[in-house]
């Protein structure tokens, strides 16, 4: 039978879509490594359509309410009035260019186009896919999902997500789906410390892993079927906060974006196809160093005063920091939590000899200058919400909710976005700051817009956020921004593109933060992931670590400093000062190399290996007990490496220990751990 097909190709992959010959629809063929387009079909249900449509048998790539009544649609849409609820689309036509794809349907009676768009990022092995919508006459959109897409099963769907809570985000979850629905997701106009928007899929057993992850930082879905004859389907896409969306006349939606990715070598390769991709959408800023950073949060809380802030940032450089950042606490009203939000004014009396004096006795030091900001929140004493209480969302007659002491902005009205663009370029074009800060400390709760009638809030919040974000860039290129919503609540690629580096979680204790950062580096790149050395006790997990597990931890990613240092001791700042040094010395690799995962948090070691030239970085942690008795005797911990030239030779920098790669591929690297050993930086020189 003759059919149209079309094939995208990124660097290792490949993504076959063809139209199908039952019905208007389009349907996945084959996705996998480069050549699995060659052959039959591994997702052909032709033979499988017993007392069910072939619509809602078939691989459909998207397939609106009308053609798939049975089995789930991506697309729900009907007349505002109800009336002719459904699609029954048309194939339109297609549109292909170098590496993108573009596939038109129309449903003349209804009143709408839609085109399902496919494009691959240069250098990844990501697709990206989305749909748009254009309607004829006004419409009501219940669903409009960006994309479904179709994995072949032939045993068990195992499923790994990111699940957890405030402190204690990117946990690792697994689960088998036989059968039946699984879904994650976020109403609280932010993806949330529950659910992260990604979601890897593999085979039973097989070592080939597949992924999704929505560029959305509203409110979102992703939902996964097993369904019958042993396929998974996976869409995913925004949830309007009203329920629906209405289209008027001539007007055209494009949904977020899905990125879609593949890799034969399971979740560990997967992982390296997320980082290749986030360093892409980084661009031109991954070049810039990410400067060793000092944050005064867990030092002085909201006490708040030029004095004891210099006092913590002459140590911080003594130590080797490159940058001290001022977190919340230093604008007017700010004594607690209840005050101050929304007037973005340096407190006179912290700084008495004026905020521009401090910021240039913080950079005579050698440092770069920061400053912690909440552009969206504000505090019902605050002046600003006296002279605009219209701009909280609020429903009429209805009383509004404090969350953290605070309300939350409208940012999804124009003269609120002036308001924040107003304020940002008012502290960046005023003071001599280097590095923003922005945090989201509370969820919309009462979301209304009294008098603005039926309006896509949590759209239009999106929208609001992302073109301050946008403007930021533009406006002040130089600047480094850190993205931050109580930890990691706003992680996702939308907000990954416009910052520098996310902060993953506020739980800054060595093992918390070790389970916590090994989730986050299965979705998301070192040279994204802010992470800081502080002396918080284990929320979760209580048991002590060294300052050099501490150290070590927090180089995985981008290093920091939260600690009090003027309680440490000359010999704590001075190994601090040692292992920024070593730390220095890694970064490059850290952050521009292909990072594998060794072993987990639950085994006896684990680390990260970071490959870049001839440079290997380890950076290896002992999970396990370190209070053991010394008389019995035990067996060397080892972490084995991947990737190595298994011919080459490796020389450790500090010790000049010689392997064979085939040595560290197949015993790996040796560590002693004890309690005053129990982590540990290797770097091996390829020779």
């Amino acid at each position: 039978m003759t059919y149209q097909r079309w094939t995208l190709r990124t660097e290792n992959t490949s993504y076959t879509v063809r139209l199908s010959p039952d019905g208007p629809w389009a349907e996945l063929d084959a996705w996998g490594p480069l050549g699995v387009e060659d052959g039959p079909s591994a997702l052909d249900w032709s033979r499988r359509t017993h007392f069910i449509t072939p619509a809602d048998a078939a691989p459909a790539e998207y397939l609106p309410y009308g053609l798939r009544p049975f089995t789930g649609s991506e697309l729900v849409a009907s007349r505002p009035d109800g009336d002719d609820r459904g699609v029954w689309w048309e194939f339109a036509g297609a549109e292909e260019d170098e590496g993108a794809l573009r596939l038109a349907f129309h449903d003349e009676q209804l009143g709408l186009r839609t085109v399902l768009h496919y494009e691959t990022v240069p250098g990844t092995d990501v697709i990206l896919r989305w749909t748009e919508f254009t309607a004829t006459r006004e419409l009501r959109l219940e669903r409009l999902d960006s994309a479904a897409v179709n994995i072949p099963v032939t045993g068990v769907a195992r499923l790994m997500y990111l699940t957890g809570q405030w402190s204690q985000e990117f946990q690792r979850t697994q689960l088998d789906l036989p059968r039946g629905t699984f879904t994650i997701g976020s109403l609280q106009g932010a993806p949330g410390h529950a659910y992260a928007p990604w979601l890897a899929v593999q085979d039973g057993e097989s070592p080939a892993a597949y992924g999704v992850a929505l560029a959305w930082p509203g409110n979102w879905h992703i939902t996964a079927e097993a369904e019958p004859g042993g396929a998974l389907r996976v869409r995913a896409g925004r949830v309007p906060h009203e329920g629906a969306v209405l289209l008027a006349p001539g007007e055209t939606l494009a949904t977020p974006q899905l990125a879609c990715a593949f890799s034969p070598e399971g979740l560990d390769g997967l992982s390296r196809v997320w980082h290749r991709y986030e360093r892409h959408l980084t661009g031109e800023r991954l070049h810039r160093p990410r400067k060793v950073l000092y944050n005064s949060w867990e030092a002085t809380g909201f006490d708040v005063d030029a004095a004891a802030q210099l006092e913590l940032a002459k140590t911080a450089a003594d130590i080797g920091a490159e940058l001290f950042v001022v977190d919340d606490g230093w604008f007017t009203g700010r004594a607690d939590d209840t005050g101050g939000l929304g007037d973005w004014w340096p407190d006179p009396a912290a700084f008495p000899l004026g905020f521009d004096q401090f910021i240039a006795d913080v950079r005579t030091l050698g440092l770069d200058f920061g400053l912690w900001v909440e552009p969206e929140a504000v505090s019902p004493g605050s002046r600003l919400y006296a002279e605009h209480p219209e701009w909280v969302y609020r429903i009429e007659g209805r009383p509004g909710r404090l969350v953290r002491n605070q309300l939350l902005l409208d940012l999804g009205r124009t003269d609120v976005q002036d308001f924040v663009i107003g304020t940002l370029d008012r502290l960046l074009g005023g003071y001599d700051i280097s590095y923003l800060k922005w945090d989201m400390n509370r969820p919309p709760t009462e979301r209304g817009r009294p008098g603005a009638g039926r309006v896509d809030l949590d759209a239009e919040h999106v929208a609001g956020y992302l073109r301050v974000l946008d403007h930021l860039r533009s406006a002040h290129p130089d600047v480094t921004v850190e993205g931050c919503a109580g930890g990691g609540g706003r992680i996702e690629h939308t907000t990954i593109a416009r910052t520098d580096v996310v902060w993953p979680s506020d739980n800054t204790a060595p093992l918390d933060r070790l389970s916590t950062q090994y989730g986050f580096l299965h979705a998301h790149a070192p040279h994204v992931m802010s992470s800081w050395v502080t002396d918080a006790p284990g929320v979760f997990d209580p048991r002590p670590r060294s300052l050099a597990f501490r150290f070590v931890n927090a180089m995985c990613g981008v290093l920091g400093i939260g600690a009090d240092l003027r309680a440490w001791t000359p010999a704590q700042r001075a190994e601090a000062a040692w292992w920024i040094g070593r730390y220095k010395e890694a970064r490059e690799v850290i952050h521009h190399g292909e990072a594998r995962l060794l072993g987990s948090p639950e085994e006896p070691s684990c680390g990260v290996q970071y490959d870049a030239g001839d440079r290997t970085v380890v950076a290896a942690l002992s999970t396990g007990r370190l209070d053991g008795a010394p008389l019995v005797p035990g067996r060397i911990n080892r972490l084995r490496l991947r990737g190595l030239d298994a011919t080459a030779g490796y020389r450790d920098a500090a010790t000049g220990t010689s392997y064979s790669g085939a040595h560290l591929l197949h015993y790996g690297l040796p560590f002693a751990w004890s309690a005053d050993h129990d982590a540990d930086l290797v770097v091996l020189i390829r020779e």
